[in-house]
């Protein structure tokens, strides 16, 4: 299974099973995250490259991975997804790295490109 449809998959499961949990408060915070990234003064896309951003800065692939599915599916170019993550680069340092490794691989699979 590819790290694509790996991740797809655990995480339908798993917010199926949080919201199984019915808690009201874990609820109201995926509503509100949801909505944060809802087209208003500025475009979805433009939201989800911050999102990448900010996932890239606190090192969280989950997020990495969420946020380029959405910028894809948003119509966003390998262009500006990678002059957004360089601005990761540079606002989180030399940590990052690891994670934009993490995040060009994952970007190359959802656009199908093969290992070279």
């Amino acid at each position: 299974m590819s790290k694509v449809e790996e991740f797809r998959k655990y995480r339908e499961k798993m917010n199926k099973r949080i919201f199984e949990l019915g808690n009201l408060v874990t609820k109201r915070f995926f509503s509100l995250d949801s909505q944060t990234y809802e087209s208003g003064a500025l475009e979805t896309k433009y939201k989800e490259l911050m999102g990448l951003v900010a996932s890239l800065v606190l090192r969280c692939n989950d997020c990495v991975s969420y946020h380029l599915i959405r910028c894809v599916e948003e119509g966003v170019s390998d262009e500006e997804i990678i002059e957004a993550m360089n601005i990761a680069l540079i606002v989180g340092g030399s940590i990052v790295i690891p994670h934009y490794r993490y995040a060009v691989e994952f970007l190359d699979e959802l656009r199908g490109r093969k290992d070279e």
